[in-house]
């Protein structure tokens, strides 16, 4: 991340890397504990198509406390209706993380479509506080969102029988809010994609420091 981090130190910006996933009513497998020769069974609703997508960004910047943004969307059973997010909901989680980080931002995301579409690519250059850079192809490793849910799912929703949505939207919300609150587990999912952030550039002083 060399070139990202001296561009976002020039730009005294966030390096904010963000991906998607879709989570089921049906729970994912996790390890467990249980009586020898008693398999454990979680019984679930099998007639649920429901399902929740997530949006979810880690925010990292030199001397700050890293930060998950993230935003759900809920997966219409109506015929015909858009299952996934839009270019316009993508733009809309950018505003709100540049809102809440105060600064310019530089996004690091993956080849989707979505990702590309020209109504992106237009807002991206007539707005000077949102830089995009796009990973390699099939590089999921190094984005740190994808440890974001793999802690979900070996955690909070592992093994789990939702009983509706609305009890799988809690869940992860629980979930989210925990890592919101914890920024090692945000830190510790950029360790593991072997990247590093380094500020090439100082820092501006304000006044009065």
């Amino acid at each position: 991340m060399a070139a990202g981090g001296s561009t976002a130190a020039a730009l005294d910006a966030w390096i904010v890397f963000e991906d998607e996933a879709g989570f089921a009513m049906t729970p994912p497998r996790a390890r467990t504990w249980g009586r020898r020769g008693q398999t454990p069974v979680v019984r679930v609703r099998g007639r649920s198509r429901r399902r929740i997508s997530v949006a979810a960004m880690c925010c990292y910047r030199p001397g700050e406390r890293s930060r998950l943004i993230y935003r759900p969307r809920f997966h219409s059973l109506l015929e015909g209706a858009r299952e996934c997010f839009a270019w316009q909901d993508y733009r809309d989680l950018l505003v709100r993380a540049h809102l809440q980080l105060g600064v310019p931002i530089i996004v690091v995301w993956d080849n989707l479509n979505t990702h590309r579409a020209a109504g992106m690519r237009k807002y991206a250059a007539d707005h000077d506080w949102l830089t995009i850079v796009q990973l390699p192809s099939y590089t999921p490793d190094l984005n740190p969102v994808e440890g974001v849910w793999s802690l979900l799912r070996r955690g909070w929703t592992a093994n789990t029988a939702f009983t509706d949505p609305d009890h799988l939207i809690r869940t992860l919300r629980r979930g989210l809010a925990h890592i919101q609150r914890h920024p090692e587990l945000i830190d510790g999912c950029l360790t593991e994609t072997g990247l590093t952030l380094a500020s090439d550039a100082p820092r501006p002083v304000r006044k009065g420091q």
